[in-house]
């Protein structure tokens, strides 16, 4: 059985079985991720051996590469560049100082508790497991008892750190060749060059390509609302698919695109991009799905006690400490601090990032890296997926028993609590 044959029944029926339970589920500690990875494992070779699909299948990379693609699209799409550009932001501080710092501790934590990768090897591991997936605790982000610069920054975070740690990953896998084949640094280098050349060009001419045409149309009244969500899901692809023909990064293109868009058509971007965030949330279902049937299974096979400690570490120490640092000064409480630390999910980048840049690099030690990865990602499914509700209640708690102190303490002056 494969992905294109029965495997596509079953992950349509998969979305359909979930969508009249999702209502009832949201708030709860049973996400989406969590019903559709455990379906996955439940099905696949691990279990009861009922769906095989291949990790090298052609139509699981198209669903997770077209996911990603949607989402980077979507998510640059919608950046507000004054608001989130402010230095005493929520998301400015967590994408400008937390990220680098969380890569860079990932890296050195990686090199002693797996001796065998290489610097950039390490690296691209630790770049993988930067971007978070706020869909993996959307309770965090959608409670509106939360303050809202923590929400927004948070969900801001989330959006834009993938499409960031893209050209980095690229660059790590890069190099990690070049450690293992120095005869061809050369022509890897060129390469590389060459792959972010592309994407760059391609993104800002497609992106201002469509930009014109929707303006153009938008202003005579020619195209309803309905073919502008279906505009910005072509450009998305169009990009993606296009930017690969020409020998580029397809999702760095993508995420470049959707700057370009979101600052050319300006507010009525929010608007057309819904079609993108919906088109994309039912494909990362189904990567999730896909997930649990080919990835997880494996992992959990060659799970070894360093595996083990290192996605402790990622979850805990690797994304808390830099969050603490970068929130010096901003005048955010303890709780604050903890709460915004604790809930860095990975998830979906995370995913097909092992599927696609890392898997096809043809390094040596990819299937580590992706064990590793997938590792993180089902620990991170189970423990950001449980704690959510709770620790969401516990400190809207919090925040209701201290929001006299907080408001005296100058709410002007402190952006990240109420």
């Amino acid at each position: 059985m494969n992905v294109e044959g029965w495997g596509l029944v079953i992950i349509l029926g998969a979305l359909i079985a979930f969508a009249p339970f999702s209502k009832r589920l949201a708030g709860t500690p049973i996400t989406p991720a969590m019903v559709f990875t455990g379906v996955g494992l439940l099905l696949g070779t691990t279990a009861l051996g009922v769906w095989e699909p291949s990790i090298g299948s052609a139509g699981l990379r198209v669903i997770a590469e077209l996911s990603l693609t949607l989402v980077l699209f979507s998510d640059a799409a919608s950046i507000d560049s004054r608001r989130l550009m402010r230095q005493t932001s929520l998301p400015a501080r967590l994408l400008l100082i937390a990220l680098p710092l969380t890569i860079l501790l990932g890296a050195l934590l990686a090199m002693p508790l797996f001796p065998e990768l290489s610097v950039f090897a390490a690296l691209a591991l630790a770049v993988m497991l930067a971007p978070t997936d706020a869909a993996l605790g959307q309770t965090v982000v959608s409670d509106k008892r939360l303050p809202t610069m923590l929400r927004q920054g948070l969900n801001a975070e989330s959006g834009l750190n993938d499409g960031i740690c893209v050209p980095i990953l690229v660059t790590a896998v890069a190099f990690a060749e070049v450690e293992e084949a120095p005869a061809f640094e050369g022509q890897i280098l060129l390469d590389l060059v060459r792959e972010l050349s592309i994407a760059l060009a391609v993104g800002v001419v497609l992106g201002l390509a469509v930009v014109g045409i929707v303006r153009l149309a938008d202003r005579r009244g020619w195209m309803s609302d309905d073919w502008a969500m279906i505009v910005a899901v072509a450009a998305a692809l169009l990009t993606y698919s296009a930017t690969n023909e020409l020998g580029g990064s397809g999702f760095i293109a993508a995420f470049v695109a959707g700057i370009v868009y979101g600052r050319g058509v300006g507010p009525r971007a929010v608007t057309w991009i819904h079609l993108d965030e919906r088109v994309g949330t039912m494909l990362s279902a189904a990567t999730f799905l896909l997930f649990g049937a080919v990835m997880v299974g494996p992992a959990l096979a060659d799970l070894d006690v360093w595996i083990a400690l290192y996605a402790v570490l990622s979850l805990t120490v690797v994304r808390m400490l830099p969050v603490a640092l970068s929130l010096l000064g901003s005048g955010a409480s303890a709780p604050t601090t903890l709460f915004a630390g604790w809930f860095g999910p990975r998830g979906l980048a995370t995913i097909v990032f092992a599927l696609t840049i890392v898997d096809e690099s043809g390094l040596a030690e990819a299937p580590l890296i992706t064990d590793a990865a997938t590792v993180v990602v089902v620990l991170s499914i189970i423990a950001h997926g449980l704690s959510a509700p709770w620790l969401t209640a516990r400190y809207a708690h919090w925040l209701d028993g201290h929001r006299d102190v907080l408001a005296h303490r100058g709410e002007a002056q402190r952006p990240v609590d109420p």
